[in-house]
């Protein structure tokens, strides 16, 4: 792994930590009535969708074991340039349920 990729996993991982942080003891209606939680958590999945667009421009087949990149990577478009359609309770669901399983992916294939 080159040391651009490595880089961008580090980035999911920060990222996705900082969601965990900010929807830690909150439950939907909490994340719903919290534009400041919500504006945080949609960033940090911009990240997300942005480091692995950046690693498939470099080598599209390291992300053969993310499961579903591409609709992480769909994800990050429609938070950047459909900001106006963004169903909270999709990025609700996206941390609690989606989330976790990324970033278990990512850590291991850091420690390959």
């Amino acid at each position: 792994m080159n040391d651009e990729i490595k880089k961008n996993l580090v980035d999911i991982l920060q990222a996705a930590e900082e969601i965990r942080t900010f929807v830690q003891g909150m439950d939907f209606k909490a994340y719903r009535d919290s534009s400041v939680t919500q504006r945080a958590v949609e960033r940090d999945f911009e990240i997300i969708g942005e480091a692995l667009a950046r690693i498939r421009k470099i080598d599209e087949g390291f992300l053969e074991n993310i499961s579903d990149y591409q609709r992480i990577i769909g994800f990050r478009n429609i938070l950047i340039h459909g900001y106006d359609i963004i169903d909270d309770i999709i990025v609700w669901k996206a941390a609690e349920n989606h989330l976790p399983i990324l970033v278990k992916e990512i850590q291991e294939m850091l420690l390959v």
